[in-house]
């Protein structure tokens, strides 16, 4: 009888198993590639608390110190037109550079720049403890840009860290500092767009001693870097090849299944239709297997549209009202790549962007930018130094919020403001003393004076007359200081009287806690 019982028992065992299993393997399988299995996605916890991320938009092209897109436009003697793929007359200032400095990109292509990215100064660690230390809750690295390069140990492309160039895996350890330091980690992919982006390597000199020479890029043994050519009408951002797609495909799923970064992003719209669906559905898939049933991934991209599908991504822009959705907002202090002599936005001007792109539901992915070498340069610490004074007091007002009944007041609300490069509004816009910004969390809410107030602080939403609030309020205070405010909650306003000694940093925080 008892023998019985044992084996009943572990019979019940392997049944409890298989069907844990079975479940699991379900659930690992939630999603299918397409749009209407997407809209079952809920955004992560984690993502909407978080608020800051700190990007690293890094790799061999900031080798020739001259900005964004160098693998390109070194190879740009007479710039085409990106709508008609017409040729202007005109050769790139790259291009002017690169044949002084480097020579001709017959001789001297873009896979000579890659063997001189070394990255001797990069030290991800103490990055990440200062990136940490300045208020960054995520980080991102980019895998890999338009040029075709991976940062990643990759099993199926050679150009990459570990083979040549820092002889690294970039990747694998900007992960594990971020991990060290208790931050999430994602990747950019900007691949999608490579297959297009890079055919001027394919080109030559349309005049000159050098006419008709061809780059390097239309030798065969390099195809693998430069990409084939492509037909004559495939030249829009994203390929219409499907072989280009499959391997991009192939690619993509590589450095997912590698890394399983928690936030994945796409330097584009979702790519290449079912092909794109098929990449995003493994994504979580696989995200919710690593996770023993929880999906905690995010997917970024500039698909206006998300319907709460994936995170929308803003470039150089941020959105004009609050968002239903969580999105994000991805810039940069400068260019994306070093340039001699860039101007950096400042200190404070990050903190504006960041306080209203979360007043409106959103995130912000800051690039730091790194010099050829990896480390930054004193103007780039001054700022991240401006910042990390700013943050741990006022992070209260940012970490774990969620937007109020409207994002803010002031004249920024009310007159048309510069548009962002794609979509909403720009990101970086001058500020008034009379403007504010509104965050909650519970029955806290926090109004940010986005420039130091030069009289007393009069906030409209808070009247008591005013049909926005309708709500009494407690108390009033403001994080930093320990001085005793004077304030009234008037009929048209919460007046608040300037305090004799306002905080050192320019957006000062006021926790404003209501009556129950």
């Amino acid at each position: 009888m008892k023998k019985k019982i044992n084996r009943l028992m572990s019979l019940a065992l392997m049944v409890l198993a298989f069907s844990m299993l079975f479940n699991n393997g379900l659930q690992a399988q939630k999603f299918e590639p397409t749009l209407e299995s997407f809209k079952q996605y809920t955004y992560p916890e984690w993502f909407r608390d978080a608020k800051f991320g700190i990007w690293a938009h890094w790799g061999p092209q900031a080798v020739p110190r001259q900005g964004d897109w160098y693998a390109r436009k070194m190879y740009e003697s007479d710039i085409k037109d990106r709508k008609t793929n017409l040729p202007t007359g005109k050769p790139s200032k790259e291009y002017l550079y690169h044949v002084e400095h480097y020579g001709h990109p017959s001789t001297f292509g873009y896979k000579e720049i890659i063997g001189l990215w070394k990255a001797e100064r990069w030290d991800p660690d103490q990055l990440m403890k200062l990136y940490k230390m300045v208020g960054a809750k995520y980080f991102v690295s980019m895998a890999t840009h338009h040029d075709n390069y991976f940062l990643w140990n990759s099993k199926i492309h050679k150009w990459n860290a570990v083979n040549m160039g820092p002889k690294k895996d970039v990747l694998g350890l900007w992960q594990k500092a971020a991990k060290n330091e208790g931050l999430r980690f994602g990747v950019s992919e900007h691949l999608g767009a490579s297959y297009t982006w890079f055919q001027p390597s394919h080109g030559s000199d349309p005049n000159g001693t050098k006419a008709g020479v061809p780059y390097d890029g239309a030798n065969p043994d390099f195809q693998d870097l430069y990409h084939p050519k492509t037909a004559a009408d495939d030249f829009d951002w994203l390929t219409k090849n499907p072989e280009n797609q499959k391997d991009w495909l192939a690619n993509i799923t590589e450095l997912i299944d590698l890394y399983h970064p928690d936030l994945l992003y796409s330097d584009s719209e979702l790519p290449f239709g079912e092909v794109g669906r098929t990449m995003l559905a493994h994504y979580y898939n696989q995200d919710i297997a690593q996770n023993k049933g929880k999906l905690d991934a995010v997917y970024t991209c500039k698909l206006r549209a998300s319907e709460g599908r994936w995170v929308q991504d803003l470039e150089r822009g941020a959105m004009d009202s609050i968002s239903p959705y969580p999105w994000q907002t991805d810039t940069s202090i400068g260019d994306w790549y070093y340039r001699t002599g860039q101007k950096y936005m400042t200190g404070v001007q990050v903190i504006q962007m960041l306080v209203d792109i979360v007043s409106k539901n959103g995130n912000l992915l800051l690039n730091v930018v790194q010099t050829p070498e990896g480390d930054l340069e004193p103007d780039v610490l001054a700022i991240l130094d401006v910042i990390a004074k700013w943050t741990p007091v006022n992070g209260e007002a940012i970490y774990g919020t969620r937007p109020w009944k409207i994002y803010g007041e002031g004249p920024t609300t009310q007159k048309n403001q510069e548009k962002g490069r794609f979509g909403g509004v720009k990101d970086v816009r001058p500020y008034e003393s009379t403007d504010i910004r509104f965050t909650q969390k519970g029955n806290t809410l926090y109004a940010f004076c986005m420039k130091n107030p030069l009289s007393d602080v009069k906030i409209t939403s808070l009247g008591n007359n005013s049909k926005i609030s309708g709500q009494k309020v407690k108390s009033v205070s403001i994080l930093g200081s320990d001085e005793k405010l004077k304030w009234n909650q008037e009929a048209d306003a919460l007046v608040i009287a300037k305090p004799a000694k306002l905080p050192e940093w320019e957006v000062v925080t006021f926790k404003v806690e209501f009556r129950k």
